[in-house]
């Protein structure tokens, strides 16, 4: 392998990483955005029995379904790389 493809490559796991660190902060985001608002109607100093079963709940569906359409994503990418 040559110098230029192995900096290529570096370069394209550099970029990689940081996208994926871009598509954490987005599901971070918008998990604290949707989850809260649905299950603290309002806010104080520590959270309820019921408001933390709630968190918990919304963040597994919601990170469900990221993975789901994640994944359905990715299929369709290497479907149409496959078409080309």
């Amino acid at each position: 392998m040559s110098d230029s493809s192995s900096i290529k490559q570096s370069v394209m796991k550099q970029v990689l990483a940081e996208a994926n660190l871009a598509n954490a902060r987005v599901l971070i985001e918008k998990l604290q955005e949707n989850c809260f608002e649905k299950c603290v109607p309002k806010p104080g100093s520590s959270l309820s029995s019921s408001e933390q079963t709630c968190m918990t709940s919304c963040m597994e569906k919601y990170m469900a379904a990221w993975n789901q359409v994640n994944a359905a994503y990715i299929n369709r990418i290497r479907q149409e790389q496959g078409n080309n």
